[in-house]
């Protein structure tokens, strides 16, 4: 059994049926939750040492490491039973349009420092956090994250069912079966 059998067996049945009927975007959401708590790691550690003073430089990075983890997430278990494009030409589409949702997070960063000056010296470092913090990793996430689920579903995985899923056997103990056997 499985920990997503395991957790669904403890649900009610009207909510465990609500998430197997969007399995796909349920499975979506843990690898957006993934490569969020991935972004966050890698941005704040590149904000706060080798990039200081490159807030969007350091979330264009951020974003772009965790779009490759995704990619992988994406095409192995979210997607992974929609298809209907070669390779390679699925793994291009989808880097485009991450590349697009790279800008689209980007965006309301870039508008909060650069715009707004939500920045030292005119607020004050706490100020300058919370507003990247709620600009880039909360809002333009949000903002990504629909342009992602609409995008892939449409031009990188558009056609369900391309690729059968695989039904794992379960385990039969060998003592068992032999004794079926005779």
């Amino acid at each position: 059994m499985t920990a997503i059998d395991t957790v669904l067996g403890v649900l009610p049945r009207p909510v465990r049926a609500l998430l197997i009927k969007h399995r796909e975007l349920l499975k979506f959401a843990v690898v957006g939750g993934v490569s969020f708590i991935l972004t966050n790691v890698v941005n704040y550690t590149l904000k706060f040492t080798i990039l200081r003073g490159n807030p969007v430089t350091a979330l264009i990075l951020a974003v772009l490491v965790a779009t490759i983890v995704s990619y992988v997430l994406s095409r192995e278990w979210s997607f992974r039973t929609r298809g209907g494009r070669e390779r390679q030409h699925e793994a291009a589409l989808f880097f485009l349009i991450s590349g697009i949702a790279v800008g689209l997070n980007s965006l309301p960063l870039a508008i909060s420092r650069y715009v707004l000056n939500l920045q030292t010296p005119h607020v004050g470092l706490l100020t300058q956090e919370i507003a990247d913090y709620f600009s880039g990793m909360i809002l333009g996430t949000l903002i990504a994250m629909v342009f992602r689920w609409w995008a892939f579903k449409k031009w990188v995985f558009p056609q369900a069912g391309a690729r059968p899923r695989v039904v794992r056997a379960q385990s039969v103990d060998h003592g068992e079966q032999g004794r079926r056997a005779a």
